[in-house]
């Protein structure tokens, strides 16, 4: 059996959100050293604060000061910060209910080791030297033995409010394809495409799952397809993709390679978008040393026939 694949994979993205008047109140709060909870009708001081109340949905709004201390609910030890994490070295994340809360607020406790560290224990927020009204405002917990701090009184209301954030959102794994499409990626390298056949309903996927989707049951009779295909169905790209160097308006097709059972994407080139359409042969556009297909032309052939690929859209 050849060496089944894997390789590093880096999913990251900036994640845009506006704000309504609870949170833009409690990160704006944040960047003026003020944490603020809200009240809800019953009484409880929720912090964070949220817009509607869990136990009722109600709206909420009235904005309440709590203290920058607090005492640890729970806790767990990190052992090895990660990238982007609010220490660089070992912490523990802890729960804390701020003095003056109901609930409990979820940051990092500097702190020596997890010997130091106890539920029930008191500390206090270190701030951040610069702050922008986010929750990295609070640069981490750090433990605490004076008394509990008194809130300033604060209403809530400040000048020129945080209405939006923009949060980076990043995830770091390994990924390995497994068997089938180990078998799949190494054929492609042959410019050849190879999918796998269902011993049961006999239909041929590509790329290849290892099982069939429908019945169920492992697959391994190996079957090459293509090169040729037909263009099922499309979408007209008019939004310009960061870091890819094509221009819009661009096509991208769900693309049936004969002898599949099962449509893959692909870009459509060589002819105008406009003109692209369901049924169109198409043929695989290699580029030196790539190990897959960087677009797909029509071939000059007729249409194909709708009763051909109807059960592949």
């Amino acid at each position: 059996m050849p060496e089944v694949l894997k390789a590093p994979l880096v999913v990251e993205f900036p994640f845009t959100r506006s704000l309504g008047p609870v949170q833009s109140a409690f990160l704006t709060g944040l960047r003026e050293r003020v944490v603020l909870g809200v009240k809800t009708t019953d009484g409880r001081t929720l912090v964070p604060p949220v817009e509607y109340d869990p136990v009722t949905a109600e709206e909420i709004r009235d904005l309440v000061e709590v203290a920058p201390t607090g005492t640890v609910t729970t806790w767990a030890w990190n052992h090895a910060p990660r990238r982007g994490q609010p220490l660089d070295t070992p912490f523990a994340w802890v729960l804390v209910r701020m003095d003056g809360a109901d609930t409990a607020l979820l940051h990092a406790l500097d702190a020596p080791g997890p010997d130091a560290v106890h539920t029930g224990m008191r500390v206090r927020v270190r701030w951040a030297e610069e702050r922008s009204g986010a929750i990295t405002d609070i640069a981490c917990f750090e433990p605490y033995d004076g008394d509990p701090a008194e809130p300033t009184g604060h209403s809530g209301e400040f000048e020129a409010p945080i209405t939006g954030i923009v949060a980076p959102a990043r995830l770091d794994y390994t990924y390995s394809p497994g068997r089938a499409q180990t078998a799949y990626i190494n054929a492609l390298s042959a410019r050849r495409a190879v999918g796998e056949r269902c011993p049961s309903c006999r239909k041929v996927y590509v790329p290849p799952r290892g099982a069939c989707p429908t019945c169920g049951v492992a697959t391994s009779e190996q079957v090459e397809v293509g090169p040729r295909g037909t263009v099922t169905t499309f979408c007209i790209v008019n939004i310009k993709a960061k870091n890819l160097d094509i221009e819009v308006p661009y096509v991208y097709a769900h693309i049936a390679l004969d002898g599949a059972d099962l449509a893959q994407h692909g870009r459509i080139g060589g002819i105008p978008y406009d003109q692209v359409r369901m049924g169109l042969r198409v043929e695989p556009v290699w580029t030196e040393g790539a190990r897959f297909p960087d677009h797909y032309r029509p071939t000059g052939e007729p249409d194909a026939e709708y009763d051909t690929y109807k059960e592949l859209l």
